[in-house]
């Protein structure tokens, strides 16, 4: 069911036994659980509700691979924009107060899920605190192509747009190809009284296509921008 059903069974379960603390890591040994003690002291101290490892508090990483940089950037920039600046807004080793957990959403599956997590606590008035931590890469670990890996941290990027943004998503460019099609009719319409020349059906099938779409991403995106302000407002 995804990277966020995962976590989310996570924490349920460790709720369930009785956790103070609830602490996140990478699943193939990127992380140093000696690290632990660091990671939890804000929270043991009353300092943080949740606490961010990043590899970059006092200088860039020149160990991770250049593309997996790139990633980090870019999904960085966007959680930076949606919760308190953050510079390890994609790692995963994490802790957090277990009596702060119904807080934080699961709803994104995908790369983007570290991210959002930052963000929810953020909007909920939680407090972050950042402590260096080590990373240290298995490059025995299956690679990605770089390629291929950009491209997908990019299609995280449209999908975060389209939940948390829908009005730029969908009702920014529908209401540009309503105004077209809307337009294309106006201008077909007046060449046909005036009688310059007649109408062809590529002509009208195409002005008809451009205005009833635009006017359904325009409707989407006021919906679906209604409805994100419910949940944020709720969440709140």
């Amino acid at each position: 069911m995804g990277k966020g059903a995962s976590l989310e069974t996570g924490f349920k379960a460790a709720v369930h036994l009785g956790a103070d603390i609830i602490v996140t890591m990478d699943s193939r040994g990127r992380h140093n659980p000696e690290d632990i003690l660091r990671l939890i002291d804000p929270i043991i101290t009353g300092g943080a509700d949740v606490v961010n490892g990043t590899r970059y508090l006092n200088s860039v990483s020149r160990n991770t691979p250049v593309y997996r940089r790139v990633r980090q950037t870019i999904l960085g920039r966007f959680a930076n924009k949606k919760s308190d600046k953050t510079r390890g807004s994609q790692v995963t080793f994490r802790a957090f107060t277990a009596s702060k957990k119904d807080i934080i959403h699961f709803d994104v599956q995908d790369l983007a899920i570290e991210s959002e997590m930052l963000a929810n606590a953020g909007k909920s008035g939680l407090r972050i605190k950042e402590v260096e931590i080590g990373t240290h890469y298995n490059f025995e670990d299956p690679v990605q192509a770089p390629g291929k890996y950009v491209l997908g941290v990019l299609r995280t990027v449209v999908r975060d747009i389209e939940v948390n943004k829908p009005l730029y998503f969908y009702a920014v460019p529908g209401f540009a190809l309503a105004t077209c099609g809307f337009c294309m009719g106006l201008k077909f319409l007046e060449a046909s009284v005036l009688g310059i020349e007649s109408l062809h059906f590529w002509h009208v099938l195409l002005m008809i296509f451009l205005s009833v779409s635009g006017v359904y991403m325009t409707v989407k995106g006021i919906v679906m921008h209604s409805l994100v302000e419910v949940v944020q407002t709720e969440a709140t």
